[in-house]
């Protein structure tokens, strides 16, 4: 089906997400990126998530989608608990029997793999796909005992029920497989796209004096390692975001590149692409990355992008290495990789949707 056109089978689709725009984030932007599109092809979108800051839920209508948001505890912006579980039951159940397609995002918040349970079981012909973003753990000592004694449990019993189960690259489906093996013959690899506007830019930083990072600013990012590069390459680093991590990253880098390092809020649409086609070299060493956005961004545009082997193999993406970064922890350069347009992802997604809506094996 042409991306361009308009969906002839509509359907009425509900996505369970940890947060909604406008909170920043990479599910946030990927469930906002699809849901807003699938509006637009004709379809009937609600968008159920969570809400750390809340204290009761919000309805409310944002570009044709309608989002509910329930109060959560969210400590450290993980777990993502929903309140008043009992009232909270009561609206799935209401909400499973009126949807196609269920799509949850995310198999680290309770929000998100509870909702996918309770909708399965109280509705067992909804549609039902799983995005895990998956990495595997938690990033904290705390979060991985969780995980290891029941969290993983959880995970593994939404990828049973799962009709569909979504990976974004195929180094995130190889992880899934090889910790939820049954998912083998319901495992669907469809990359999540970029912004259409930004195959119409052009890198202009050859000859620039900063590199970029943007993004949430977590221990797991390993932006130690950022620090470090833009050192030993005698660039500034600019750091484009907010996080739990915030604090001790900028301790590291008063004291290991004085001067170095400038670090920015979430920057309006406009002002972030403009730092981004000016940047040297993008930059972001996590190894624990499903899919990249900002640095499938960057190669949209040209710009070239330093990043962990992980994150190269999660992008499909030739590497070289840059000399100065030698023995800084495998990271290497990418300067190309392809990285398609959420029309295309949509409209793939919304194949998914209908297979699993009917019944049928997606090809």
């Amino acid at each position: 089906m042409p991306s361009c056109c308009p969906s002839l089978i509509k359907m009425r689709i509900l996505f369970v997400a940890p947060s909604y725009y406008p909170r920043i984030g990479g599910v946030e932007y990927v469930v906002k990126s699809v849901a807003t599109r699938l509006v637009k092809r004709g379809h009937e979108v609600t968008v159920l998530c969570g809400d750390p800051d809340g204290r009761e839920p919000v309805k409310e209508v944002l570009e044709g989608v309608e989002v509910i948001r329930w109060p959560t505890i969210a400590p450290g912006n993980a777990y993502h608990v929903p309140r008043e579980r009992g009232r909270f039951w009561n609206l799935l159940e209401g909400l499973a029997k009126k949807f196609d397609v269920a799509h949850v995002h995310s198999a680290h918040a309770v929000v998100s793999v509870e909702s996918g349970l309770r909708l399965k079981r109280v509705s067992p012909g909804i549609g039902l796909v799983f995005t895990l973003h998956y990495h595997g753990t938690g990033h904290t000592l705390l979060r991985r005992v969780f995980w290891g004694l029941y969290w993983r449990r959880k995970v593994a019993e939404l990828v049973r029920l799962a009709d569909a189960v979504h990976a974004v690259s195929p180094h995130e489906a190889e992880l899934v497989k090889a910790h939820y093996p049954w998912a083998r013959e319901k495992l669907v690899v469809i990359p999540n796209g970029v912004d259409e506007d930004l195959a119409q830019r052009e890198w202009v930083g050859e000859g620039s004096d900063y590199m970029m990072y943007a993004g949430r600013i977590e221990k797991y990012k390993r932006l130690e390692l950022a620090v470090e590069a833009a050192k030993r390459l005698g660039l500034r680093l600019l750091i484009v975001g907010r996080g739990p991590h915030e604090g001790p990253l900028r301790r590291y880098a008063t004291k290991s590149y004085p001067g170095g390092v400038e670090f920015m809020p979430p920057l309006p649409r406009g002002d972030y692409v403009d730092r981004l086609t000016g940047a040297r070299y993008a930059i972001n060493p996590s190894e624990r990355e499903a899919f990249g956005l900002f640095i499938a961004e960057a190669l949209v545009i040209g710009v070239p992008s330093i990043v962990s082997a992980n994150a190269a193999k999660a992008l499909g993406a030739e590497t070289n290495e840059l000399p100065a970064l030698e023995g800084l922890d495998e990271l290497v350069l990418v300067e190309r990789a392809e990285v398609r347009l959420w029309p295309d992802t949509v409209a793939e997604l919304e194949e998914l949707y209908e297979s699993v809506a009917h019944g049928m094996t997606h090809d």
